[in-house]
């Protein structure tokens, strides 16, 4: 994973300030239809990346089809939650507490270690109360409370379900290699910020497994019905996937049928687009962030995800601006290049 792509990758997003382009960030990016046909491309999409917690919506699968959300009666909140990565709100840190509770488990079973909410409200009550964060405000808390019902389900043990070689994370492997059409034993292998496996996948291949999410007529019936159910529980609660103002919550509240979104941290996002029946998969080459945020946003725009009323509401985040400390605008972020040309 230390090598570089074979062909280096555009400026996406520039950074400006005073009229002057202080940063550049480059990156790449796929869509894809379900039977992997690639219908835009820029930057050499079939370099491996991480995708990180861009692909929970893949990694839930087997939530669904082992027939442990059904016998906890997980609903949509506990489902999205599972997809999520949120930001320790209250309700974030209730939905995870129920679904423990209902699998006869609690915070001390999560193996994804604590930090502080990342919703500034939220981290400052914990402060005030004196209180220190716990693993059920980890941003991953609902993805492994998932996991952790699957091996209640099947009677597997619970200590060690980050693991690469339980059955928990042998099973979610399976899943995204045949979503994704990638031999996951000859990929590129780390650890995860919450301390699973994480598999480099292309971005071709990441935005064919997000189409199948989006048109899974292909897959299985078994498969179909879970597709369809991580998606519906996205759209019903995109408040528990992200948190208060967050983009991610923001899009998909806006756009409506159109887009299930979810980012991953070093600059990567993955969406299914189900009215399109397409998937998108992006990567900002240094991590950065807000240039991610800004890549993404731009891209589901010239895709035709909003219209123009969207557009508006979804303006901070397709137009974003720059304050220093006082709160007084400074500059600006842009995207340029591939992303001002229509997708399709």
């Amino acid at each position: 994973m230390d090598d570089l792509p074979s062909e280096p990758w555009p400026v996406l997003v520039e950074i400006v300030r005073g009229g002057f382009v202080e940063s550049r960030h480059r990156g790449g990016f796929a869509v894809a239809d379900a039977d992997g046909r690639t219908v835009r491309a820029i930057g050499d999409i079939d370099h491996p990346v991480y995708p990180r917690s861009a692909i929970k919506p893949l990694q839930a699968l087997p939530l669904i089809e082992s027939g442990a959300a059904d016998r906890y009666g997980f609903e949509p909140a506990e489902i999205a939650i599972a997809c999520a990565s949120h930001q320790g709100e209250p309700i974030h840190v209730e939905t995870v507490s129920r679904m423990l509770a209902r699998i006869g488990c609690t915070a001390a079973d999560l193996e994804c270690g604590a930090h502080a909410p990342t919703d500034p409200a939220s981290a400052q009550a914990l402060i005030r109360a004196g209180e220190a964060p716990s693993t059920l405000h980890n941003n991953c808390s609902g993805k492994h409370a998932g996991f952790l019902a699957t091996a209640r389900h099947l009677g597997e043990a619970t200590q060690g379900y980050i693991q690469p070689d339980h059955p928990v994370q042998r099973r979610v492997v399976r899943a995204v290699g045949e979503m994704t059409g990638t031999d996951m034993a000859r990929a590129p292998a780390g650890v995860d910020g919450c301390g699973i496996p994480v598999i480099g996948i292309t971005l071709h291949a990441l935005a064919t497994g997000m189409a199948r999410l989006a048109d899974p007529a292909g897959l299985t019936p078994e498969r179909r019905a879970a597709a369809h159910r991580i998606l519906d529980a996205m759209a019903a609660a995109p408040h528990l996937v992200d948190g208060t103002g967050g983009m991610t919550t923001m899009i998909m509240e806006v756009a409506g049928a159109a887009v299930r979104l979810k980012p991953g941290a070093e600059g990567v996002y993955c969406a299914s687009l189900p009215t399109l029946g397409l998937g998108v998969a992006l990567k900002i080459e240094d991590g950065g962030q807000r240039a991610a945020d800004l890549a993404m946003a731009a891209l589901l725009d010239r895709l035709g995800c909003f219209d123009a009323a969207q557009r508006m509401a979804l303006h901070p985040f397709l137009a974003p601006r720059l304050h220093n400390r006082a709160g007084r605008d400074v500059g600006f972020l842009q995207a340029i290049g591939p992303l001002l040309q229509d997708v399709v």
